[in-house]
């Protein structure tokens, strides 16, 4: 079994993250592993460890917009393999996270030896899907709002983020220490750049790409 440096887990549930951690140091023993609550700490291990092997990630991490998250991941690291783990395992999640980049698809219900062999087989360079997948008709709208998302700057993406948190521009300059005419200035390039005339549009873009809420 290949025994990667570095591994991410973004997963805001402790006793998942916690159990899948400790399963996984089972088996991979000489792999430093990094933890991710939110997409603020999942963008800050990323920054400070872009040389990592891999990413396991739950679309339902607070903030992650459903699979802009991964649009975003995939487009600025894109050497860095993302596999999704999800409690939800239907066909148009697991067709829509391949579409956007995700190089497997672990269901929360998959087996243990099911997950060490999936990534295994994903450091190897492979794919891995569960059995019961089948690929699905590509939806060429939602393609392109991602490739439109992906298009952003990491400042610009931040921006928007803040955005569908129904922040104003001065809030958003206070916080990213910048000039309200500088937010303006990104919020016309965003705009451009995701073919929307102001920020409701480019939320509801946004939106698009979100997932279904996990069974509870």
């Amino acid at each position: 079994m290949i025994q990667p440096k570095k591994i991410i887990i973004a997963d805001d549930h402790p006793l998942f993250r916690q159990a899948l951690l400790s399963m996984l140091q089972t088996k991979f023993i000489k792999t430093q592993w990094l933890e991710a609550q939110t997409i603020e700490t999942l963008e800050h291990q990323l920054k400070n460890n872009n040389t990592s092997d891999l990413v396991l990630l739950d679309l339902h991490i607070p903030g992650a917009h459903g699979f802009n998250t991964l649009i975003h991941i995939r487009s600025h690291y894109p050497h860095i393999p993302v596999i999704v783990i999800s409690a939800f395992e239907d066909n148009k999640t697991m067709n829509k996270a391949m579409e956007h980049g995700a190089v497997g698809f672990i269901p929360k219900s998959t087996s243990v030896d099911d997950i060490f062999n999936a990534i295994n087989q994903i450091l190897l360079g492979n794919i891995w899907l569960p059995a019961h997948f089948y690929k699905l008709e590509t939806q060429q709208h939602t393609l392109e709002i991602a490739q439109q998302i992906a298009s952003l700057t990491q400042q610009q993406h931040r921006i928007l983020m803040m955005f569908a948190q129904g922040l104003l521009n001065k809030q958003i300059a206070y916080e990213l220490h910048v000039s309200e005419a500088t937010i303006k200035a990104h919020a016309t390039a965003i705009f451009k750049k995701l073919n929307v005339r102001n920020r409701t549009q480019a939320v509801i873009a946004l939106s698009s790409l979100e997932v279904a809420q996990p069974p509870v």
